[in-house]
């Protein structure tokens, strides 16, 4: 008999964050997630992390009723029924995060990717293989490299807000990631800080913040620094065509590629206007903004706007993503995945994921290196040498810790309400009083 689903549990929990800085403002001190927990009748558990947010975390708790007593070899079924019942909300435009309206997030998040990975997990532990070998044609790699992901940091000493302030003096990278970021110099000691401790030999650098030129020379500033290493920026469409483009012919010998350079303009969509830029500079693109879901895909393909879709699975599942991977590999593309704020679940879920996407992939986005120290599981994966090896053990090879779980689902409850979902003006009216978020304007640009 194939196990089933007995019980099913949605924690929404909350972690502490820095004063990260981007397109849509600064980071509030506490970031939340919702934590999917499935149990079988054999009394395994599987476990899967989602976006936070009231609106996500109610989405879960009505699938319910819906999964258990749900088999969980079923779980193709089981998790296309839970997309089926959920109907388009009268604030989704249709937009997407295209100009990075971040009231629109929630809309393409697709909640059931947390017990899709739930079941999988459950799945894996039952037939005692390793998640990854679960997805598409199995795996493809033992490890998986992760890229660098900086930022640029505000003081957070200018606000009353409780960011994290000395909570990691072990080594330089503890203390850094708290720290005022915001000349080239300090970027690259966060960049020497980041690889000292995990071994990053690729970074990304989030952009939107300072002006374009600014950003550049800090790209051209870690290009110096590190001479072997790829070096990406992602400004989320801040820059105009015409400024993206004269940036990126002027630094080109700096960049791998860029992220999402351009977001639409002159009643043109961003994958018009990324096609655009792409014949003026040739310049290979990624975006996770500009391809979101497979009609956006369809239309970013047709164009040529993009030559990397950052594929995250919480966009589109973890079968999904595994499915574009598979496109994108028959099509001399490329796969590779974004992140947002997570916890060690959805480390571990983006490591199986790009373990079983075909040909050559891009190293992956993670936050995680923001939030170390913040474990919710046992035998959490860990970033050496810029890679986690993919284990051995069945399912996503960690397991919940319930006592770190209900500490993190406490924060949550004890904090206000604003904070549960995604609003960076908060931090920014202390810097800029009045703050508001302007999709082609750099946060510090006013």
């Amino acid at each position: 008999m194939n196990p089933k689903i007995v019980k099913m549990d949605v924690f929404p929990v909350a972690g502490y964050d820095s004063m990260l800085m981007s397109l849509s403002g600064a980071h509030s001190p506490y970031f939340t997630r919702n934590i999917v927990i499935l149990e079988d009748d054999l009394g395994h558990q599987g476990i899967g992390e989602i976006h936070g947010g009231e609106y996500t975390c109610q989405q879960l708790k009505s699938y319910i009723p819906h999964v258990v007593g749900q088999e969980i070899t079923n779980y193709r079924n089981v998790v296309k029924n839970l997309r089926n019942l959920n109907q388009k909300a009268n604030e989704d435009t249709g937009e997407g995060i295209q100009s990075l309206d971040l009231n629109q997030l929630k809309f393409v998040v697709q909640s059931e990717t947390a017990v899709e990975c739930a079941l999988l997990d459950l799945v894996g532990k039952f037939v005692n293989l390793p998640l990854a070998s679960l997805l598409g044609d199995g795996i493809q790699r033992e490890e998986v490299e992760f890229l660098g992901y900086l930022f640029y940091i505000s003081d957070a000493e200018k606000t009353d807000l409780p960011y994290l302030k000395n909570d990691d003096l072990t080594d330089d990278w503890g203390k850094i990631r708290r720290n005022p970021t915001l000349t080239p110099e300090a970027i690259v000691a966060q960049a020497q800080a980041a690889k000292k401790r995990y071994g990053f030999k690729n970074l990304k650098l989030k952009g939107g913040v300072l002006t374009g030129k600014e950003e550049m020379e800090a790209v051209k500033a870690l290009s110096e620094a590190f001479p072997d290493s790829r070096i990406n920026i992602d400004p989320n469409g801040a820059w105009s065509l015409a400024e993206a483009t004269q940036l990126v012919n002027d630094y080109r010998q700096y960049l791998t590629y860029v992220e999402d350079p351009c977001g639409p303009e002159g009643g043109f969509s961003s994958r018009e206007i990324t096609t655009w830029f792409k014949n003026a500079t040739f310049c290979p693109v990624a975006t996770n903004m500009i391809a979101t879901n497979w009609k956006q895909f369809y239309h970013a393909a047709s164009l040529k706007s993009v030559d990397i879709i950052l594929a995250d699975p919480h966009f589109w599942g973890l079968n999904g993503s595994i499915r574009m991977a598979q496109i994108l590999n028959d099509w001399g593309l490329t796969w590779g995945s974004h992140s947002n704020n997570h916890f060690d679940i959805t480390l571990a879920t983006y490591a199986h994921v790009a373990a079983a996407a075909p040909g050559k992939i891009t190293p992956v986005d993670t936050h995680y290196i923001w939030q170390d120290g913040q474990e919710l599981c046992d035998n959490s994966p860990k970033i050496r040498d810029g890679k986690i090896k993919i284990s051995d053990k069945p399912g996503l090879g960690i397991e919940i810790n319930m006592a770190r779980l209900m500490e993190a689902h406490e924060l949550y409850n004890s904090i206000a309400p604003i904070y549960r979902d995604r609003h960076d003006e908060i931090g920014m009216r202390y810097l800029i009083p009045d703050w508001q978020f302007d999709s082609s304007k750099p946060a510090l640009v006013r």
